[in-house]
């Protein structure tokens, strides 16, 4: 699924131009067969509009009908846009949100674990000096000094050592019971956030579907728009105009415009080709090391490296370079060439293919057991894939770019376990790939 880009008005201008050359500067820009609309609003043929010029009266019945829908198409498409935007965003908040809270939780449940061993040692070493104190006790020293008293110093050195040993085991019987009070506190606190964590994995998988949902709506408005306004635009032009041959040259328009599309296509893939080869290590092999090209052939656990490029940022907390904010850092960047294939790391079903807010146009991957990938910032119109399609590894399904909450063209790759992200590099290197 690529996303449809919102024409903007000089384009449009320009098509208009490429079809009505009497009015306006030869040009083009994107038109689309008539018809087309997702919608179920009636657009008016051409033969309609050359019909409604016999009468005064039906032509600017005709021109009122016209505008009315150009501005329909422009209001739907702008309000599902700003939909899909706000979505995205609310989607990104709740997802970094659980993301943040996982990984301090698992903080907090190594606190607890390293109390735990501290108290468990504590308390080992209180059991071994009860056990002395017992056996210390077991002689009768006080009946040994009455039946003995020549060896009354031996005796007397021995009462102030048990002396000794009993204000010793004190103090670490004290130690034991704050150790293990320590490790109780510290297991509840764990405890607590993750009982946390399922409401907040929740809304992320709300606040992701809501956002599917929104950017399935914008392509539909925007691809409405794109179909129709260009076509009604050229057929308000016939009304107003003395032209005869708006239909042709507006035909010829659409035509030239489709020709520049499949040319520009060629340019991207020509260019993203140039730059896995550029990636690809001299000898060859699946792309698995630290700049390989990604994609090629999966490793034996059937992954493979998503792009090409150069780590440029870690998993962890950071000052993001976009919003200047100290926060965590989700995935790692990858840095190819703008328009670089962006590969599916590992088998899997496409669950998100649209506007992720900061992470900019993103595709989610459910890889099965618990594990997804997510790839963000890819270029607009770079979406490959839809929501719902099974997808093999190495296959593209989308294209480097940078969208959303980005400096410059990168892949942001996150692998993320229950729907948490966990750090890529010793993810990705247990399953025999390098990032």
């Amino acid at each position: 699924m690529s996303m449809p880009t919102l024409l903007n008005p000089s384009l449009r201008r320009r098509v208009i131009a490429a079809a009505v050359a009497v009015v306006l500067a030869t040009g083009a820009a994107v038109a689309l067969s008539p018809g087309s609309s997702a919608s179920a609003t009636s657009y008016p043929s051409w033969a309609d509009v050359q019909a409604a010029k016999a009468s005064q009266s039906a032509q600017q019945d005709k021109v009122t009908e016209i505008k009315g829908l150009i501005a329909d198409l422009e209001t739907q498409a702008t309000a599902k846009q700003q939909s899909a935007d706000d979505a995205g965003t609310a989607y990104q908040t709740a997802q970094t949100t659980f993301d943040a809270a996982t990984l301090q939780q698992q903080q907090l449940q190594d606190q607890a674990d390293a109390a735990e061993v501290t108290a468990s040692k504590s308390e080992a070493q209180a059991g071994q000096l009860a056990a002395q104190l017992g056996r210390a006790s077991a002689n009768d020293v006080t009946t040994d000094l009455l039946t003995h008293p020549t060896g009354s110093k031996d005796y007397l050195y021995e009462l102030g050592a048990m002396s000794k040993l009993s204000e010793q085991a004190d103090g670490i019987y004290s130690q034991a019971t704050q150790d293990r009070g320590t490790a109780q506190a510290e297991a509840d606190k764990a405890d607590k956030a993750k009982k946390a964590l399922g409401a907040l994995a929740e809304a992320a998988q709300q606040k992701m579907q809501a956002a599917q949902q929104a950017a399935d709506a914008a392509q539909q408005a925007v691809a409405a728009q794109n179909d129709n306004q260009t076509r009604l635009e050229a057929q308000l032009t016939l009304l107003t105009s003395n032209a005869t041959d708006v239909e042709a040259k507006y035909n010829e328009g659409v035509a030239a415009e489709q020709a520049r599309q499949a040319a520009l296509a060629k340019q991207r893939a020509d260019a993203a080709a140039a730059a896995a080869r550029a990636a690809a290590p001299s000898g060859g092999g699946s792309g698995s090391g630290s700049n390989g090209s990604g994609g090629g052939t999966p490793t034996a656990s059937g992954w493979v490296r998503p792009s090409a490029g150069y780590q440029t940022s870690p998993y962890g907390y950071r000052v993001d370079p976009y919003t200047h904010a100290h926060a965590l850092h989700a995935g790692v960047d990858l840095a190819p060439a703008c328009y670089s294939p962006i590969y599916a790391a590992h088998d899997g079903t496409v669950t998100f293919a649209g506007n992720g807010g900061g992470y900019g146009n993103e595709v989610i991957l459910d890889n099965g057991g618990g594990i997804s990938t997510a790839y963000g910032h890819i270029v607009n119109g770079g979406i490959m894939v839809s929501n719902g399609q099974h997808v093999s590894a190495g296959q593209q399904i989308a294209q480097v770019g940078s969208t959303g909450w980005s400096t410059g063209c990168h892949l942001h790759f996150e692998t993320r376990v229950n729907g948490a992200a966990v750090d890529p590099v010793p993810f990705m290197a247990a399953r025999g790939i390098s990032v």
